[in-house]
């Protein structure tokens, strides 16, 4: 059986760490902040992100990965003799999912995984996929049960402006300047590949969170705990800390990994974004 080599678009949000321990490649999305283009955590950062708009006021653009790149990329892995299982950003957000697909099918022994979410969501997915992979498990084998899994992800967070979903034209003006004026935080939550509105949070940022925090994990019986995610823009150390602790007060996880959003998805959700992400039970 071929070896089987994990690679995903750098939306996923991992960890250099969590990728280096799963050998997984990361093909990262553009980032244009005027004529300055550059590659998402490659040579530009959040914080650098944040900065361009504060001084700008203009949104960067980011740009998926072309045919071209993927082909590359997955060509390069293929002539070593492995097969190649890649997990993307949901297709419903952006056109890397059906550029990957067409490369694949040019290149050959390429099994591209629509993780029909973002973020440490799909870093979820990408973890399984090197542990799978290191158990020995084929490429074909790899991707049907992600796809199985997929299903099952509980993904959201909590923003603390909707200035960045305003500016990419995700929110309208009015609504962004009616959220800040009653200093709500709204909860947005995956489904179906798509964002969408959940519960709206009052309140300064630490309190925000941690209701946030509570109210997707309080009181449930359906959460996987072998891990779950804690991915932020740019949240205090002190406010991360209370909401690790709270997570671990809350649920019995093995594991609490903390992220950091990277540009493209920092792009949209703007600074001090928290979310918790985990599977649920089957």
């Amino acid at each position: 059986m071929k070896k089987v080599k994990v690679t995903c678009d750098s939306t996923c949000d991992l960890t250099p760490e969590l990728y280096a321990q799963h050998d997984v490649e990361v093909i990262p999305l553009g980032v244009s902040m005027g004529d300055d283009f550059r590659y998402d955590s490659v040579d530009v950062t959040a914080p650098e992100l944040f900065e361009y708009v504060k001084n700008s006021g203009v949104l960067p653009k980011t740009s998926a990965i072309s045919v071209g790149e993927y082909t590359e990329r997955f060509g390069r892995i293929v002539e070593t003799g492995c097969q190649v299982v890649h997990i993307n950003i949901s297709s419903e957000l952006s056109s890397c999912h059906q550029n990957a697909k067409i490369a694949a099918e040019m290149v050959g022994n390429v099994y591209v995984v629509d993780s029909r979410n973002l973020s440490t969501g799909s870093g979820h997915l990408v973890l399984l996929a090197g542990e799978m992979a290191e158990a020995g498990m084929s490429a074909a084998d790899i991707a049907a049960a992600l796809d199985e899994r997929k299903t099952r992800l509980d993904v959201s967070f909590v923003l603390q402006t909707l200035e960045y979903l305003h500016k990419g034209g995700r929110c309208s003006g009015v609504a962004a300047l009616g959220a800040n004026l009653m200093k709500l935080r709204p909860e947005i939550e995956v489904s179906d590949g798509k964002m969408q509105v959940g519960k709206k949070y009052r309140g300064t940022m630490e309190k925000s969170i941690l209701d946030y925090v509570r109210g997707r994990l309080e009181g449930r019986n359906d959460i996987c705990l072998d891990r779950i995610f804690v991915t932020h823009s740019g949240v205090p150390d002190e406010i991360l800390a209370n909401v690790v602790d709270l997570v671990k007060q809350l649920h019995p996880f093995k594991e609490v990994l903390i992220s950091t959003a990277g540009c493209t998805i920092s792009s949209h959700c703007g600074p001090a974004c928290l979310g918790v992400l985990f599977f649920r039970e089957n």
